[in-house]
Parts: structure tokens; C-alpha cells; sequence
């Protein structure tokens, strides 16, 4: 109870990992489906955590659940639309920002930033969108933007091309084998003892799932 106790100053002062998926969005005018999107929050800890979803541009989203809570290593899905398609954002780089804090604390453990593009088509991003989105990325990383209380957001979701390799398929079953199996020190569990992972591994296991996830998304 004192060593929680003792730690729980370093949760506040410090910046906790967020493990959010995918790190960026990207809207098609001209794909109705690409307009709604869903943004994966992970909990791999052992204590429970609140979020609170902002965004530089609240009215150009709508999003599902904006504050929320997920339980100890849960994850859950936040669904984002974007709700004002038109050609004058076209190119725009909005940012969205997730904070989180412990149940009983206010202020925020950690932040994560996620960038939203609305394009014209999938089609033109390819040839010509490239280069001109990493310029314009370069410039956002350098820019402090002001963030406000929203309300939605969402994960890629992209037409599949080609399909996701098997060994990504099974990777990605290793990853939430991992995290589906007992905590270092759980005492009341039939699991063997040699088979319980340490938080740090449930958090790597998190991290590889999410790009895997990401991975997946893009094909």
C-alpha cells in the first residue's frame, strides 16, 4: 500500500505512455465511408483511466464519445465523423489530442496527438499528396495549436488491397495472446506461474498490436 501510494506523485507529475490507434486520420471527400471513423484507446495498466477527447477544430467533428473511462488493460473505441467535407479544408492538417488521468485524479497522466486530413480522393494521394503532406506535417510539429473539448473521433478505415500478410495475422495473435494472460503477481489465477508477464511486456505487447492494427488497416 505505501510503495502505490508513493508512486502515485510520479503518475501525476509524469507523462504516462497513451496508446492510441491509429496516429492518424485521413477523410476522402469523395468516400462517404472514409467519414466515419473509429479511434482505438489501449489501457494496458492495472488501474483504471479516464480520457478526455480535444481537437484545434471542434466543429468540423462530431465525435461519439468525447470523456469516457476504460477499465484496467481494456481498450476502447472512440467514433469520429467529420462532419463538414468541403474544399476548403481540403489539405488542412486538424489536430486531435487524448488526454487521460486516473479515476480518483484530474489532472492528466498523459497525452496523445492524432492528426486528421480531409483529401479530395484516395486516388490523388498517392502520386501527388505525399511529399506535399510530410511539408505540411514538418510545419504542424512546429506549431502550437490550441486545443478545444470535442466530441468525436475515429480509426482509419481504408479499402483493403492486397490483405494483411500472415505473418502480421500472426504476430498480431501472439500480441493479444499476451495481453489476455495473467499479470506478474495475480495471485488467484490457474495459469502457470511462468506464463504470467510483467506490465512492461503487456506494454510492448499494446504497442506492437497497435501498429500491427494500423498495419492491417492500410493494406
Amino acid at each position: 500500500m505505501q510503495q502505490q501510494q508513493s508512486r502515485q506523485p510520479d503518475l501525476v507529475e509524469g507523462s504516462l505512455p497513451v496508446f492510441v490507434f491509429p496516429t492518424e486520420l485521413v477523410f476522402y471527400a469523395d468516400e462517404q465511408a472514409s467519414h466515419k471513423q473509429v479511434l482505438t484507446l489501449y489501457n494496458p495498466y492495472e488501474f483504471a483511466l479516464k480520457f478526455k477527447v480535444l481537437c484545434t477544430a471542434p466543429n468540423k467533428y462530431a465525435v461519439v464519445d468525447a470523456t469516457g473511462a476504460v477499465k484496467p488493460q481494456c481498450c476502447v473505441d472512440i467514433v469520429i465523423r467529420h462532419r463538414d467535407v468541403r474544399s476548403c479544408h481540403f489539405g488542412v492538417i486538424d489536430k486531435f489530442r487524448l488526454q487521460v488521468s486516473e479515476q480518483s485524479q484530474r489532472k492528466a497522466l498523459g497525452r496523445k496527438e492524432v492528426m486528421a486530413t480531409l483529401l479530395p480522393s484516395a486516388a490523388q494521394e498517392q502520386p501527388q499528396t505525399r511529399p506535399q503532406e510530410e511539408e505540411r506535417r514538418m510545419k504542424e510539429q512546429l506549431a502550437d495549436r490550441v486545443f478545444f473539448e470535442q466530441t468525436a473521433f475515429q480509426t482509419e478505415s481504408r479499402t483493403a488491397s492486397g490483405g494483411p500478410s500472415l505473418l502480421t495475422v500472426l504476430l498480431g495473435l501472439v500480441c493479444m495472446a499476451a495481453l489476455m494472460l495473467p499479470t506478474l503477481g495475480e495471485q488467484e489465477s490457474t495459469v502457470p506461474v511462468y506464463l504470467h508477464l510483467s506490465v512492461n511486456k503487456k506494454l510492448v505487447a499494446a504497442y506492437v498490436l497497435g501498429l500491427l492494427t494500423m498495419v492491417i488497416l492500410r493494406t
